[in-house]
């Protein structure tokens, strides 16, 4: 029998301002460091989407968004490449917010800028750059399979 599939889900946030998304850069945080993503984190157990990304937006960047002004716009899949298993991530825009935007967790966070969605950086993690690059067709789900994973270096596991 089969063994089933435990995917980790997880929450980013595309918080925009002037036309400009807000991206950070991770450090010392063990995985994809020295990459730009969006706000984001996992979903505890027994957490639900929405709550998820009120909690990690207070803990990363020290907004306050209510649950009612979060909107989903993407959602994507990624199969296991690494040993973290399996994603599934959940991609909302905020509608609005309270609060300045700051970097809260510097241990984690080495930069923090507002860009373009046509300028990101090189360095953007593949899954954040292909959800940006989706949403703004419109396009509400993507599958990162592992062809183009193995192409960007991300499959690590032997086969």
């Amino acid at each position: 029998m089969k063994e089933r599939n435990t995917a980790v889900p997880a929450v980013y946030l595309l918080l925009e301002q002037g036309g400009k998304i807000l991206i950070a850069r991770r450090c010392n945080t063990g995985y994809q460091d020295g990459n730009y993503q969006v706000p984001a984190g996992h979903i505890e157990d027994g957490e639900l989407p929405k709550a998820a990304m009120v909690r990690e937006a207070k803990e990363e960047i020290g907004i306050d968004i209510k649950e009612k002004d979060l909107e989903l716009v993407h959602t994507s899949y990624r199969p296991k490449h690494d040993e973290t298993g399996s994603r599934v991530d959940f991609f909302f825009r905020a509608k609005k917010w309270s609060g300045e935007v700051v970097n809260a967790e510097p241990e984690k966070c080495d930069d923090l800028r507002w860009v373009s969605p046509d300028e990101l950086p090189k360095n953007t993690t593949l899954n954040v750059r292909v959800a940006i690059q989706e949403t703004q067709k419109g396009v509400g789900y993507s599958e990162i399979g592992n062809d183009l994973l193995k192409q960007h270096g991300l499959y690590t596991l032997n086969d």
